[in-house]
């Protein structure tokens, strides 16, 4: 894909446009408007991060998985969570072993104690050297999808480990110096808007909102999703859950949610929706009970 200064000179772009971009997601399953395929060509073309924010369960995971599968790379994947912290994130060091070799060494036959600068040498070593997700794709020796997913769930000091990966793609290890990517891994970070982002790291990405599919796009993952489905049920299944989306709910239904109804309704060789059938399955489609009761109330009002 794009090259980076010191990237391999063979290493070529293998997506010519947003319209590739399409069919190839296509192929790997997912569904995307000229928008999301006009925001990928761009971070891929110019090896920029790409940050993804909108509601929970919108697909913004699903396109970067999808993205590694599209363009047979390897993903690498970068859980956050609220705590984490370097360690996790960039790397660490195999502690134990190294007190292990410090020990061997100062109980060796040939000597009592070990020469500490030769020791100190040896365990800050690539041998002792555990390589977390981050460096994980600033070294890898082929290009790869670097996922860093709900990034809005880490505080703004360990946001601050992110610029430096994100600005030059390398990482600076103080025991082995500054380790630089020879490939640029096309990022994906990805937002539930929790909490606000710093803007230094906005400004290091392109920006994606992926917000609810409108319903005829909605209507077509579900039948890709679920092929047995008639259209005229797809058709209905997402007429109900877009009804639930307008209701003040704690959690509205994702995209996923709309497949796992369908499915549902599948598996009870549902051929119409009645009313009677959407409030006895609510429970797949919404997943808190006060939700589960005020969609009933109000699908109840329209019998």
């Amino acid at each position: 894909m794009n090259k980076q200064p010191g990237a391999s000179q063979d290493q070529a772009y293998e997506w010519a446009s947003p319209d590739v971009i399409g069919r190839s997601l296509t192929d790997a399953g997912y569904l995307a408007d000229e928008r999301i395929c006009s925001v990928v060509y761009l971070g891929d073309r110019l090896g920029k991060p790409v940050l993804v924010e909108g509601p929970a369960g919108t697909g913004k995971t699903e396109l970067a998985k999808s993205v590694a599968t599209a363009a047979g790379r390897r993903l690498i994947r970068l859980q956050c969570y609220e705590g984490l912290d370097e360690a996790k994130a960039l790397y660490e060091w195999n502690y134990s072993k190294q007190l292990l070799r410090i020990q061997a060494e100062r109980t060796g036959t040939d000597r009592e104690t070990a020469d500490w600068t030769d020791l100190q040498a040896d365990i800050f070593s690539e041998e002792f050297l555990l390589t977390r997700p981050l460096l994980a794709a600033i070294r890898a020796p082929d290009p790869v999808v670097l996922l860093i997913d709900e990034v809005d769930r880490i505080d703004v000091e360990t946001e601050a480990l992110l610029l430096e990966v994100l600005s030059d793609y390398q990482i600076s290890i103080p025991e082995l110096g500054t380790v630089t990517s020879t490939q640029t891994p096309l990022v994906f970070l990805t937002s539930n808007n929790s909490r606000e982002l710093s803007e230094a790291l906005k400004r290091r990405c392109l920006y994606l909102y992926l917000d609810y599919p409108a319903p005829e796009r909605e209507q077509a993952i579900v039948l890709r999703r679920v092929p047995d489905l008639s259209v005229a049920l797809a058709d209905q299944i997402t007429r109900v859950v877009g009804s639930l989306r307008r209701l003040e709910l704690k959690k509205r239904p994702s995209v996923s949610e709309t497949i796992d109804w369908a499915r549902t309704l599948s598996l009870l060789g549902v051929a119409e929706i009645s009313t009677e059938l959407v409030i006895d399955t609510l429970h797949v489609l919404l997943k808190h009970q006060p939700d589960i009761e005020k969609a009933a109330v109000e699908f109840s009002r329209t019998r």
